[in-house]
C-alpha cells in the first residue's frame, strides 16, 4: 500500500493550487484525486464575454511563488499568447481562458489524477495514517497519507419552494445557474424566463437572456438591491491575511453576523455587468419600446407550484411585507453555493470536533479539530466560511491558503507567506510585540 505525505480530495482551483506549490518540493510525496474525468471550473457560466471577478495575478501560485512554472504568465508563454496578452491590456482575464489554464496546469501536475473517485476516508491508527479507498479505471485502491487536504468544492444551492420542480422539463426547466448553457437554447426560445438570485452568475444569466432578445426577463432578489460589488482598494484589504486573523478572533455570533452583512463583498456583481444590463435595457425603450424586463429587488420565493402553462411563484417583498404572485415559464436559480459534508468522511465523522451548527472547527493553518488519537492533519480549503470570513471562497487568498497549508503539513516554512499586508488596522490597535507575534505550524508525522 502506497504511503504519501500529503493527499488531496477534489482538484478544483484550491487544491490545484496546492498541487502546483507542492510540485518540486524535495522529499514531498503528494497526490491528488478527483472523480470528474478532468479538470472542469464552472462549466455551466462559461458564456463568451464573462471575466474572472479577481486580476490574473490571482493565479493558482503567482501570489506567492511568481517564479513557479505554472503561474499565468507561463502558461500564455507555452501557448505563444504572450503578445497578444500583452496588447489587450487585460488586467482581468476571460473565464474560459482561466478554465483552460487550470486544466493546462491540473494535465501537466504529474501528482494530479482524475477519474478516481473517494469512497471513504478512514483513520488508521497502526499506521499512524489515514487510509483513504478510491475507485478509478474500474478498481478499487487503498492509500495512506499522513496529511489530508479536502478541497472537495461547494455544491449548488437552491431555496426549498423551488426544489420540488427542480426535475420538471415541462413547460420549461427549473434549474440552478451552475446547468445554464446546457439549457440556454431552451431559456432563450421561453416566452418568460424568472431568474432567482442578484449575485454575478444571476446577473449574467439576466444579461445573456437579454442580449438573445428572445425571453421577457424577470429578474428577482432578497437583497434590497441590485448592489455592485465592493471593488474600492481599501474594501479589497478584507481579502488579507490581516482580516483573516481579525475575524477568527470574534466570537461566533459576530462572525456569523459580519458574513451575512458583508454580503456584497463575496455576492455582489461587478460595475460592468450591471452597466451593460442597464445599457440593454435603454436601447429597447429607444422609441417609446417597453424593456423587455423586470428587476424586483427586496423579494423573495416562499413557494412555488407548476400548472399546464409554467410556473405560479408566489413572492413576499420584505420592506412592504406584501405578497404577489407571479407567472413563468421558467426558472433559473442563481442561489450560490454552500459547503457541505461528504459521504466519503463518514467513516473519519465521529472523530471530527463539530461545532454546534456541525460544521468544521478550523485553525489559523486550516486545519480542522480531530480526535486527540488522530496524530496526522486534516486540512479544508473553501469550507471555512464561518471561520475565516469572506475570503474563503475567493481566488484572491488561494494560493496564500494553498501555502499557508503546504507549511502548517511540512512542519517548517516552504515557503514563505505574510500575515500584515493591509493598509487598514482591523480591531484595535494592537503592541507593537503582539503585532509581530506569528502562530507555530504542525508537523508531518
Amino acid at each position: 500500500m502506497s504511503t504519501y505525505d500529503l493527499v488531496g480530495v477534489g482538484i478544483g482551483p484550491f487544491n490545484l493550487s496546492l498541487a502546483a506549490l507542492c510540485d518540486g518540493v524535495p522529499g514531498l510525496r503528494t497526490l491528488f484525486l478527483d472523480r470528474r474525468p478532468a479538470f472542469s471550473w464552472h462549466p455551466g457560466l462559461l458564456m463568451e464575454g464573462t471575466v474572472l471577478q479577481v486580476p490574473f495575478l490571482a493565479d493558482l501560485v503567482t501570489m506567492v511563488e511568481p517564479t513557479s512554472p505554472w503561474s499565468y504568465l507561463n502558461y500564455l508563454r507555452h501557448h505563444d499568447r504572450m503578445f497578444p496578452f500583452f496588447f489587450s491590456e487585460r488586467f482581468h482575464i476571460p473565464r474560459r481562458e482561466y478554465d483552460h489554464y487550470c486544466r493546462w496546469a491540473a494535465e501537466g501536475l504529474r501528482s494530479c489524477r482524475f477519474g478516481a473517485e473517494v469512497s471513504a476516508l478512514s483513520w488508521d491508527e497502526a499506521a499512524g495514517a489515514f487510509a483513504l479507498t478510491y475507485r478509478s479505471a474500474g478498481t478499487t485502491a487503498t492509500v495512506l497519507a499522513r496529511q489530508v487536504v479536502l478541497g472537495v468544492g461547494t455544491e449548488p444551492v437552491v431555496p426549498a419552494p423551488l426544489r420540488p420542480l427542480l426535475s420538471r422539463s415541462s413547460p420549461g426547466p427549473v434549474l440552478h445557474s451552475a446547468d445554464y448553457l446546457a439549457h440556454r437554447d431552451r431559456l432563450r426560445s421561453a416566452a418568460d424566463v424568472t431568474v432567482v438570485g442578484a449575485g454575478q452568475s444571476g446577473a449574467e444569466v439576466v444579461l445573456d437572456l437579454l442580449r438573445a432578445g428572445g425571453p421577457y426577463v424577470r429578474w428577482l432578489a432578497r437583497t434590497p438591491a441590485f448592489a455592485p460589488m465592493e471593488y474600492s482598494k481599501l474594501g479589497l484589504e478584507h481579502f488579507t491575511p490581516d482580516y483573516i486573523g481579525y475575524f477568527r478572533a470574534l466570537p461566533e455570533a459576530e462572525r456569523e453576523r459580519l458574513v451575512r452583512e458583508q454580503w456584497q463583498l463575496y455576492k455582489g456583481v461587478s460595475a460592468e455587468t450591471l452597466a451593460d444590463i442597464h445599457d440593454e435595457l435603454y436601447e429597447r425603450t429607444i422609441g417609446g419600446g417597453e424593456p423587455p424586463a423586470a428587476l424586483h429587488p427586496g423579494v423573495e420565493v416562499v413557494s412555488a407550484r407548476a400548472d399546464t402553462d409554467g410556473y405560479a411563484l408566489t413572492c413576499r417583498h420584505a420592506p412592504q411585507e406584501a405578497g404577489f404572485e407571479i407567472r413563468t415559464s421558467a426558472v433559473v436559480a442563481a442561489t450560490g453555493y454552500a459547503a457541505a459534508r461528504p459521504a466519503f468522511l463518514e467513516p473519519l465523522a465521529d472523530l471530527v470536533d463539530w461545532d454546534a451548527k456541525g460544521r468544521y472547527q478550523v485553525d489559523g493553518q486550516y486545519r480542522v479539530a480531530l480526535d486527540p488519537r488522530v496524530s496526522g492533519g486534516l486540512f479544508v480549503q473553501n469550507a471555512e466560511l464561518h471561520t475565516h470570513g469572506v475570503g474563503a471562497p475567493d481566488l484572491t487568498l488561494g494560493a496564500w491558503r494553498a501555502a499557508t497549508i503546504l507549511n502548517a503539513a511540512a512542519g517548517h516554512v516552504v515557503l514563505p507567506v505574510p500575515d500584515k499586508v493591509a493598509w487598514t488596522s482591523f480591531g484595535a490597535p494592537r503592541t507593537p510585540e503582539a503585532a509581530r507575534a506569528r502562530p507555530s505550524v504542525g508537523s508531518l508525522r
